[in-house]
């Protein structure tokens, strides 16, 4: 039976985000429960759609790709103990602790502020200098996925904050400088709270990521 991310869902994170406290929050543990279960529920079997195409995340189960939905607010101005959304990041990493490690595909499900993703958000040292060089090496490669249709169409551009100046090892007037001052990577696909909670949206979801994937491979492939 195809799941789907229903209206309830929706209406528990709205009320979440006008009440957010712990006192709300337990009482109506109820229905985060059954929200959580039904995201739960739709990731597995976007995971299985996935597979299709990308068989290097099979080893997942929605579990592990699931983010807590209690924030840390140990270094924040806003003290709000609970995200107002739900989201996951499905990635071909080993374990949860290297979920940022690898680009994969990022499910982001918030009343208004629903999202479609994937790429490599801020990577860390090795992968970006790895990064940087994939691009200087192959970046028509790059350019070609970029350009593709389906990519344009549902991501338009990549996405991410620059450096102002060149990075460490690279001239200013390096013919792909615009290209390597990159400091994420990203591709991202807004989504209406319409199409989030319509009944054809696991499939939209498995499109878009689909037409990701060669993006996702060319960054991963820096560091494989």
């Amino acid at each position: 039976m195809m799941t789907s991310i229903t209206q309830s869902t929706f209406k528990f994170l709205k009320d979440l985000k006008q009440n957010n406290d712990r006192d709300w929050f337990l009482a109506n543990k109820p229905r985060f429960e059954e929200a959580k279960k039904e995201f739960e529920n739709f990731i597995d079997q976007l995971i299985g759609a996935i597979t299709k195409f990308d068989n290097s995340i099979a080893h997942h189960r929605a579990k592990d790709c699931i983010f807590r939905i209690y924030r840390d607010v140990r270094f924040s101005k806003d003290k709000s103990p609970y995200k107002t959304h739900f989201g996951a990041h499905i990635s071909s990493a080993a374990k949860k602790s290297e979920i940022h490690s690898r680009a994969g595909y990022y499910i982001h499900i918030e009343p208004g502020g629903s999202m479609l993703a994937g790429g490599a958000y801020v990577p860390q040292g090795p992968w970006i200098k790895a990064i940087r060089q994939e691009i200087s090496y192959n970046a028509d490669e790059l350019k070609k996925i970029l350009n593709n249709t389906e990519f344009k169409n549902y991501f338009g551009e990549m996405e991410g904050e620059k450096l102002k100046r060149a990075p460490k090892g690279y001239e200013p007037d390096h013919p792909e400088i615009e290209l390597l001052k990159f400091k994420s990577f990203l591709a991202v696909n807004k989504c209406t709270d319409q199409q989030a909670t319509s009944n054809d949206f696991l499939d939209h979801s498995a499109g878009v990521f689909k037409a990701l994937h060669p993006f996702d491979q060319f960054l991963n492939r820096a560091i494989d």
